[in-house]
């Protein structure tokens, strides 16, 4: 079924109710410390803007428990995007107070309104607690459009349930069909021989992507806290590393699936250990003969699996990346993932980021605009990877 695209919807003087991802990282003072995903809006919303809308946005930032929660309030994302957009950017405190609604009738073509975070409200994560509350945000636009690619796995209010209220008059914003482009390439047709990489700390969240890859992949490389589980399959001593005993059985079954499909798996062959979880503990480099001592832990790939991972990784005419393979928000740990990023920066193959940390690391080296694709939406990515389609998106489909 085909997604029905912004560019065919007549905004001409029409409210626009758009949901984007502004679920953007904060310090302790509050402030925004990368605003990628504002900057990812920009297309969407110059688009509605240059075509004669009005723009209601609807988002949510953070976990706040269902309450109004000032550290989780969006009205530093409207300070910022009307910095980006060099265009007013109005804010509403209650999306589905009588004011909000008397606001979003009044505006003018051209005119862009935020609504405070969407979570403050039990309704948007559990729709059927309240369907009224997808029923007053609908009655705030004329037409839907849904660019929150970050969120398009959840069923909430605001990227599932509020699509009813459209029909034919809603559809997909342009980061959403950038997303979609590019994952149903690596689905259905990417440039071979495709490789991934899969990092990260639980490999509970990462193995249905695994074997969903099974039928995609040639090589397969596995790093970061999630490789310990498959680590302790092949009989390594993996110390206090981190790892899910409940899934060592799963993992050696997708490691006995790659040998019978003839799929390379890396795993790493030596480590940066550590003798506690802290930035500032003692370190030592091990390898996978010599295993991980009790008391010590992994914390980053070492040397000799970098050199051997960035040599293979030219082959590739595809990478897919999700995840850190060290805790790389220590700086002492941080290395293997740095050097990866800039391998792949300088690939010629198609490199395509799979939201999460990962885009945080290749963020603070600053190789943003090195990487065919970077996704907004971790989670989303490989949920989408997995089951070739997420709520938000089967949402907008008529």
């Amino acid at each position: 079924m085909t997604l029905p695209l912004l560019q065919n919807l007549d905004v001409q003087e029409k409210r626009v109710l758009v949901r984007v991802d502004f679920n953007v990282p904060l310090d302790k003072q509050g402030k925004i410390t990368d605003d990628t995903r504002l900057k990812e809006s920009l297309p969407t919303l110059r688009y509605l803007l240059d075509h004669g809308a009005s723009v209601v946005l609807l988002s949510h930032l953070g976990r706040p428990k269902h309450c109004v929660d000032p550290t989780c309030s969006l009205n530093v994302c409207s300070t910022r995007l009307a910095e980006l957009l060099h265009h007013p950017v109005l804010f509403a405190r209650d999306p589905i107070s009588t004011a909000t609604q008397i606001q979003c009738q009044a505006l003018k073509p051209g005119e862009v309104l935020l609504l405070e975070n969407l979570r403050f409200y039990a309704a948007e994560e559990t729709p059927t607690s309240d369907p009224e509350f997808a029923k007053k945000l609908a009655s705030l636009g004329d037409l839907y459009v849904n660019d929150a690619f970050g969120t398009a796995h959840r069923s909430h209010s605001s990227t599932a349930l509020i699509a009813t209220y459209f029909p034919k008059k809603r559809a997909a914003g342009l980061l959403m069909q950038k997303e979609v482009t590019q994952l149903d390439t690596l689905l259905t047709s990417p440039k071979r021989p495709f490789f991934a990489i899969l990092g990260g700390s639980k490999v509970s969240s990462k193995l249905g992507v695994l074997q969903s890859l099974l039928e995609k992949i040639n090589v397969i490389f596995i790093g970061g806290g999630m490789a310990f589980t498959f680590l302790k399959t092949l009989g390594m001593s993996i110390g206090d590393s981190i790892h899910d005993p409940n899934l060592e059985s799963e993992a050696k079954l997708f490691l006995d699936n790659c040998q019978q499909r003839g799929i390379t798996v890396w795993l790493p062959e030596d480590f940066m250990i550590a003798d506690h979880f802290s930035a500032d503990a003692k370190t030592q480099i091990v390898t996978r003969q010599q295993g991980i001592p009790s008391g010590w832990q992994g914390m980053d790939i070492g040397p000799l699996t970098l050199t051997a991972w960035q040599q293979a990784l030219s082959q590739a005419s595809t990478i897919f990346w999700n995840g850190p393979v060290g805790v790389f928000e220590f700086p002492a740990f941080a290395n293997g993932t740095n050097e990866l990023a800039r391998c792949l920066a300088s690939s010629k193959a198609v490199t395509v980021i799979g939201g999460g940390d990962s885009v945080a690391a290749i963020n603070q080296l600053g190789l943003a605009d090195s990487f065919t694709h970077i996704s907004t939406g971790g989670g989303a990515s490989l949920e989408y990877l997995e089951f070739g389609k997420l709520p938000g998106i089967e949402a907008l489909k008529e």
